[in-house]
């Protein structure tokens, strides 16, 4: 049911005196992003934000993150969280506000700077959940503890703020909260799914390790850009022959390198691939599979035991994202209620990765939900009769999300879950 908490947000829709200042704002973080644990100007513009709200701010928790707590009284603790940084793409939306900033990236690349992922409205809405709530202070009791996570976009940032000490030198939560802007909804409507719902990622490096010759005598070496071959074909019955059929993985040969010329069989070939689960026991599963066909198709060539392939899982990897079904069957039907039934649909999870997820491994005693937020203006939805592959999508330079209809929904969303999880 809705409670009197979340029907007082109902009455509050985003009106213009709100949502203006918070599309300058907006705007303002669209221009100037920054990369991954480098948001140290983004950081200093909304540390003011949250303190002259009465927050009491901490700063450069996990290197650039901030957290803002606001206590009022008794009662149970609820954790937003909102990412901060952006991605080395350059803009091409043609925004009248796009991205111009240029920077060396951690390869040494010179690249543009954009909110491809629109993290941008992301700080926005918690700057507007953050004013609603402080706002509104004598309609509820307990604890609010606001996070701006540095580093989502190399799964660095979760780890690092909880490494800070976000779970002991703050308030632990019962309940954590965060949405993330959708490529693949209208804009304005509201996806939930229950239980896992976005993918542990993982980075894994093979280099396959031959006896190089030259091409014209292949006889004496052993070739690593046909073992490496083999390596990709036989990859594929990881998932295809080795799973349960209901369990959804994907093992993804991404970059394949050998080789400078035509005539010389090389010494080695490099694969990078991306292996994405939802269950520790899949990922260990493929991970294990991974280093055996690597070794076996090695052996299956007369490969030398001393030139075996090198299998390396990178770290950090990102873990799965898991809803907690009892948060997300209450949001479903406190947003019903806020936006009507065609505002709020079920989506299947997602095999894209989010550090959110690392908040509830840490807090396993407490509740945590993740939203989408639809961003495709509706006018381009209806171009594309709804067909996601005819529209950009996140991670795009030309993603431009109605971040007033993103933004407006989303913290009339979060402003209510959060009141509700306060009263809960």
């Amino acid at each position: 049911m809705l409670t009197l908490l979340a029907a007082a947000a109902l009455a509050a829709q985003p009106t213009a005196a709100e949502i203006t200042p918070l599309m300058a704002l907006y705007r303002e973080l669209h221009a100037a992003p920054e990369l991954a644990m480098t948001e140290t100007k983004t950081a200093a513009r909304l540390t003011p934000e949250l303190r002259k709200l009465g927050y009491q701010v901490t700063e450069k928790v996990g290197g650039t993150g901030i957290v803002a707590v606001l206590k009022n009284g008794p009662g149970k603790t609820v954790l937003v969280r909102a990412d901060m940084d952006g991605l080395p793409l350059e803009e091409k939306t043609g925004l009248p506000f796009a991205s111009k900033v240029r920077t060396k990236a951690r390869s040494s690349v010179d690249t543009g700077i954009m909110h491809a992922c629109a993290h941008d409205t992301h700080m926005t809405a918690l700057i507007g959940t953050a004013r609603r709530l402080a706002a509104s202070k004598a309609q509820w009791k307990g604890t609010l503890v606001l996070i701006l996570q540095p580093g989502e976009e190399t799964s660095e940032g979760a780890a690092a703020m909880l490494a800070d000490g976000l779970f002991t030198r703050f308030p632990k939560p019962d309940t954590m909260l965060a949405f993330h802007n959708s490529a693949s909804l209208p804009a304005g409507i509201i996806g939930l799914t229950p239980g896992p719902a976005l993918a542990n990622v993982d980075s894994v490096d093979i280099t396959v390790r031959g006896v190089g010759s030259h091409g014209a005598a292949p006889q004496n070496g052993r070739d690593p850009i046909v073992v490496a071959s083999r390596i990709v074909s036989t990859l594929q019955t990881l998932v295809s022959r080795e799973l349960n059929p209901l369990d959804p993985a994907v093992v993804t040969v991404g970059s394949f390198h050998a080789g400078a010329t035509h005539n010389i069989i090389p010494d080695e070939a490099k694969l990078q691939i991306t292996v994405r689960s939802y269950t520790p026991e899949v990922r260990a599963s493929l991970l294990d599979g991974i280093r055996r066909i690597a070794r076996g198709e090695a052996i299956a060539a007369g490969v030398p035991d001393d030139r075996m392939p090198v299998v390396t899982v990178r770290d950090p990897y990102t873990p799965a994202t898991v809803n907690s079904a009892d948060l997300t069957t209450e949001a479903r039907t406190l947003f019903t209620a806020l936006f009507g039934e065609s505002r709020v649909r079920m989506v299947p999870a997602a095999m894209v990765g989010e550090d959110f997820s690392r908040f509830l491994i840490a807090n396993p005693q407490g509740r945590s939900l993740l939203f989408w937020v639809g961003g495709v203006p509706q006018a381009r939805w209806d171009a594309a009769g709804g067909e996601i592959t005819k529209l950009p999508g996140l991670h795009s330079p030309l993603w431009a999300p109605d971040a007033e209809q993103v933004i407006g929904t989303a913290v009339v969303a979060m402003e209510a879950a959060t009141l509700e999880a306060l009263k809960s």
